[in-house]
């Protein structure tokens, strides 16, 4: 009874560890939206931000991949002392040039393709727009899935139609937020002239560029779910494909970033919210990531992989909301702190010292103008006019 115990638990484990894998990496890529956006504030280059993330991504990754993936015999032995949740010892695949070419068309999906136009789209638009469009990337995913028979519809089910629906949905939104863009609040009661004409039409361009670029950033990174899951059927190890896509993807985006970013000074980063940036992004959404993202594929395919990614605007409104209450809670904390009114009472307690000699000067002047006045009055002719 005790083992079917057990084993009922390790069947519950293993059917919800799927969901956890990707609940816990929305929470993840939630952080990173909120770390990126100080570091971008504080000029950081986005270009930038893709090497140095797949650098530190490498060094974390290449590491366990070249230790853990070599025979299985040591797998065995070092997988008992990391303790890796996700991991299953096995032997490496030998590396051919059609996996090679794969994963180098990978390294130019995600870390040059899609983090980069992402990161331009919000600067067109808007953080809070940018985080709603990632929502169409199950939509995207799903009908590239169906185009490349990953994905099956019968559509006499009810979980077909649900796909083909919500599909249509999703689309339909993504279309209306593209081509339809709310007035802005007019909080100051400035009537429009002529010289604000100007600035209406390039504004509407560049929202519809941005949205462009963002949708475009989608489909790289459902082409990137796609063709991780082909490439992982021909080179089952997850861990060194990880490292080789974060490798290749430096030297790719390394090249893209000499080419956009002339300025040398770019490169230079400091114990600031830029480093932490790399470090975060690199570990948690880069290394991580692709081998979570890897190892969920394999088990359910791409369309589940994606499907969580709405969490994670979810998520990261309300570490928003924490941030806010946390701040506006210091602040009612200070409110409520004493007035410091010892330093005005001895301020108003002390007046100026007025030396003796200054106060008979001032009674002196006073009684010799006086004098004068009174001699003045005495001289004048009755009847004539004061000047």
């Amino acid at each position: 009874m005790g083992d079917n115990y057990q084993n009922g638990i390790g069947k519950v484990v293993g059917k919800m560890k799927p969901y956890l894998a990707m609940v816990s990496l929305q929470f993840g890529y939630a952080g990173m939206y909120i770390i990126t956006m100080f570091a971008l504030k504080h000029g950081l280059s986005h270009w930038i931000l893709s090497v140095y993330r797949h650098v530190v991504a490498t060094l974390v990754i290449a590491p366990f991949a070249l230790v853990l993936e070599r025979s299985l015999s040591l797998s065995l032995f070092l997988s008992c002392l990391l303790i890796c949740l996700f991991y299953s010892p096995k032997i490496r695949p030998k590396m051919t040039l059609p996996v090679f070419l794969r994963i180098v068309a990978l390294a130019f999906l995600e870390p040059v393709l899609d983090q980069n136009l992402y990161n331009m789209g919000m600067k067109y638009t808007s953080t809070t727009f940018a985080s709603a469009m990632v929502n169409i990337l199950p939509a995207i995913t799903f009908i590239m899935a169906l185009i490349f028979r990953l994905e099956r519809v019968n559509l006499k089910q009810v979980p077909s139609m649900a796909k083909v629906i919500g599909t249509i949905i999703t689309v339909s939104g993504a279309m209306v937020m593209t081509l339809y863009k709310g007035a802005a609040l007019n909080i100051t009661n400035h009537s429009p002239t002529h010289h604000d004409a100007p600035t209406t039409q390039p504004s509407q361009q560049n929202w519809i560029l941005g949205t462009v670029l963002l949708i475009a950033s989608c489909g790289g990174w459902a082409s990137f779910f796609i063709l991780q899951s082909f490439t992982l059927k021909k080179y089952p190890a997850e861990l060194s494909l990880t490292a080789w896509i974060c490798l290749v993807g430096v030297f790719e985006s390394g090249i893209a970033s000499l080419i956009m970013e002339r300025d040398m000074s770019v490169w230079a980063l400091g114990w600031d919210s830029r480093l932490i940036a790399c470090v975060y992004s690199g570990i948690v959404c880069s290394g991580m990531a692709y081998y979570v993202q890897g190892f969920v594929t394999r088990e359910r395919g791409p369309v589940f992989v994606t499907s969580f990614s709405p969490l994670c605007m979810i998520i990261t409104a309300a570490l928003a909301i924490l941030i806010v209450m946390g701040l506006y809670t210091v602040v009612w904390g200070k409110s409520k702190d004493p007035l410091n009114t010892t330093a005005r009472e001895e301020g108003e307690g002390h007046e100026l010292p007025i030396k003796d000699s200054t106060r008979s000067g001032i009674s002196h002047n006073f009684e010799v103008n006086v004098a004068a006045i009174k001699g003045n009055s005495d001289n004048e002719v009755p009847g004539a006019p004061r000047s």
